[in-house]
């Protein structure tokens, strides 16, 4: 089974098709916020590995913010991040940030062998979420890549593991879970299950893994795991919370032997709570950042339905649903 993966706006994986890209270009009828890019940040010519070596000659490290216009994520992201406070503070000491549009088409020069325009270098980098947070080294190589929003919390713990180099030692999840400042305390849930064998589930099944170091945990139990709507879907589900703390042996899907983190390391989760969401065996999507509860159950409802059989994508499901959703008269609440 193909593995699809959740944007965090409506139509931002499959940015390439005609059909999706004039979807995304109508966002303003399906829930979309308008806002503007900072203005400090960098003016550039979109030489990357140039940006790069002068972010470098300032003692900083080069950010790519790819956004998409009209993404409510990006939004908050920015106002919460790069307009005003400790956050924005730090950023702007350490690194220089350059804004780049996943839907735009200024020509970009990545490195010595490779241009692209700005949507050619999104599908290129498999940026699947807005807004995606790229992090470069000084010779202008990837080191990090975020995916999806990251309230201030989240992101200083990936803006310190860049500033000091710790991706030449090991991988983000790992070095939060170094800093030994717990901030959650794993909270039960009535739709939780108790297992340890994932070997044998024909039927919808979401994997949560979270841990005493997740930030955004809490939110995500009051306002969207709360939620009416959300726990409507997630009936349908059996639905199991793993803690990537514990060294407990559990059994994969696949039937390997295993732990939640080595799992979770496995899978490329570098975000608590992620959340996996498999049918019939195998992984269908996953949920890598934060969303509000439309999203969340909407995600849910592509599962438990399966809807991937008729979608190419979770994002072409989506774009038809909220269609189908307003035809009825029925109010879509993109709120928290």
């Amino acid at each position: 089974m193909k593995h699809y993966w959740l944007s965090l706006v409506y139509i931002a994986v499959c940015l390439f098709s005609g059909n999706t890209i004039a979807a995304a270009k109508n966002t303003a009828s399906l829930g979309a916020v308008s806002y503007t890019i900072p203005g400090w940040f960098k003016d550039s010519f979109l030489e990357i590995k140039e940006d790069s070596a002068e972010a470098r000659q300032e003692n900083k490290q080069l950010i790519l913010f790819m956004h998409m216009e009209g993404c409510p994520y990006c939004s908050r992201m920015l106002d919460e991040n790069f307009r005003e406070g400790k956050t924005k503070r730090f950023i702007e000491d350490n690194f220089q940030v350059v804004a780049i549009n996943i839907l735009g088409d200024r020509e970009i020069i990545w490195d010595d062998n490779n241009r692209y325009i700005e949507k050619e270098l999104a599908r290129e980098l498999k940026v699947h979420y807005t807004p995606t947070v790229v992090f470069m080294d000084g010779e202008g190589k990837r080191v990090l890549q975020l995916n999806g929003y990251r309230r201030p919390a989240t992101l200083m713990h990936a803006l310190n593991y860049v500033k000091d180099k710790q991706y030449n030692k090991l991988e983000l999840a790992e070095y939060i879970s170094k800093q030994n400042k717990p901030v959650y305390s794993l909270r039960n849930h009535p739709m939780f299950t108790k297992t340890d064998d994932f070997s044998d589930f024909n039927k919808p099944l979401a994997i949560i893994f979270e841990d005493k170091n997740c930030a955004d945990c809490n939110e995500f139990h009051q306002k969207v795991l709360a939620h009416k709507e959300v726990l409507s879907e997630l009936s349908k589900f059996t639905v199991v919370r793993l803690d990537t703390d514990s060294d407990k042996s559990i059994i994969d899907n696949n039937g390997n032997k295993t732990t939640a983190a080595a799992w979770a390391k496995k899978l490329k989760l570098d975000y608590r709570p992620g959340v996996v969401l498999f049918d019939k065996g195998s992984e269908v999507t996953r949920v890598d950042g934060r969303l509000y509860h439309f999203h969340f159950k909407e995600i849910l409802r592509y599962v438990s339905k399966a809807k991937y059989f008729e979608y190419a994508s979770y994002n072409q499901y989506l774009y038809a649903r909220q269609k189908e959703l307003r035809a009825a008269g029925i109010q879509i609440d993109f709120g928290q």
